[in-house]
């Protein structure tokens, strides 16, 4: 870990410690709180599914076996209008500042939000903390370290969360007692990567050896809306679409745009989820041989799409006990590295069954198998594979 990722961390962890222990006169309000998921992830079709043991396109490579996620917040009111929130979270991607912002609310339709913080886009990433949703892993488009073949496909279209600097303008205004319209626009730093990178670097736009600082000067712009019904009493129906655009290089040259829809409709305990991404992303091909299908002569540029979508019904049977099924696609769209498995039209397809069972109201465990089907076989001629997680994950 960089000097200035310790640094970002300890100081965060710093504030948390000083405001949490501090006297009333600091604030008007705060609130403390925390959640720890540990996750252990079985490959038994493979020998070892590690991604630091397996080489590039000969296995799944995964984080496998134990990992842990563990986050801990805290809300502090420091007037009627302005609340400050820190963040500081640990998974397979590290130690990570996830929030360090404060929001200026001059009216529920108008609020200011300016710090780090994942800007609004799309309905999971409201809910990607392990202690808000019901499954061990994230659907295909959000997901980071757990996923399978994950080298070779990069991750999925937006891995979640994706903290950044910048500012954001959002709001809530309700239609009568049963319509409720929220909104967010922002400007953040934006992903980053070389010209020529057939993905974004996810590993660079969230890396501290950077100083958490843009590298082309250029914001990345976005926004999201979303339209709550109020069916009766007990059910409601969301509909949302999300998107941002930005360019990831240092020059400006190359540019990313992702855009989404989700809906949720809840009766009673029952909830729906669907959700639909893709991104669409240009890169320079002027060093040709890197990739394997012949650009057209003359053409500088290139792109590829990433789509990936799921759908989820989550049905409590008991009021401890859960049941969660998902299904959800990865699909790829365009040229490709030498050396990747991948083709110019690649696929994912995986199917859930979960369920999660609440011993106590701050304590649950998740268990849950995955079947995969790939379109493209590795190494080992194996286009198909079998996971399983068994979690426990706790919230205070």
């Amino acid at each position: 870990m960089s000097h200035a990722r310790y640094l970002l961390v300890l100081l965060s962890a710093m504030f948390i410690a000083l405001v949490a222990g501090s006297s009333d006169a600091l604030a008007v309000d705060r609130t403390f709180a925390g959640s720890a998921q540990i996750d252990y992830h079985f490959v038994p079709t493979m020998k070892n599914a590690n991604s630091n043991v397996v080489p590039t396109g000969q296995g799944s490579y995964t984080f496998d076996s134990f990992t842990i996620e563990t986050a801990l917040k805290v809300a502090v009111d420091v007037s009627d209008h302005i609340t400050a929130n820190v963040k500081v979270c640990f998974g397979c991607h590290g130690f990570e500042t996830d929030m360090a912002y404060f929001d200026f609310r001059a009216a529920d339709e108008l609020n200011l939000r300016a710090g780090r913080f994942s800007p609004s886009f799309g309905s999971f990433n409201i809910r990607h903390d392990p202690a808000n949703h019901k499954l061990s892993d994230k659907p295909l488009a959000y997901d980071m370290g757990r996923m399978l073949r994950r080298v070779d496909w990069k991750m999925g279209v937006l891995p979640s969360p994706f903290p950044d600097n910048g500012v954001e303008i959002n709001g809530t205004h309700w239609f009568g007692d049963n319509v409720q319209l929220d909104y967010a626009t922002y400007a953040v730093s934006g992903f980053k990567a070389s010209k020529d990178a057939p993905e974004l670097d996810w590993i660079t736009s969230r890396s501290g050896n950077a100083y958490y600082v843009d590298n082309n000067g250029r914001p990345t712009v976005g926004g999201r809306a979303a339209l709550t019904t109020k069916l009766s009493p007990t059910s409601d129906f969301t509909f949302g679409g999300s998107a941002m655009y930005g360019t990831y290089d240092a020059g400006n040259d190359v540019w990313y745009e992702i855009l989404g829809a989700d809906a949720t409709l809840r009766i009673v305990r029952t909830a729906f989820r669907a959700e639909y991404l893709v991104r669409r992303q240009s890169f320079d091909t002027t060093a040709q041989a890197k990739f394997r299908y012949l650009i057209p002569p003359g053409a500088q540029y290139d792109y590829f799409t990433k789509h990936g979508a799921y759908l989820e019904i989550e049905q409590p049977l008991t009021p401890k006990f859960d049941v969660i099924a998902r299904g959800d696609v990865l699909f790829r769209f365009g040229n490709v590295q030498n050396g990747t498995p991948l083709s110019q039209k690649s696929s994912i397809t995986r199917a859930t069954i979960g369920a999660a069972y609440a011993v106590e109201q701050n304590l649950r465990f998740k268990a849950s198998t995955e079947f995969w089907a790939f379109s493209d076989e590795d190494s080992r001629g194996h286009d198909k594979e079998l996971t399983f997680h068994l979690s426990a994950v706790a919230t205070f």
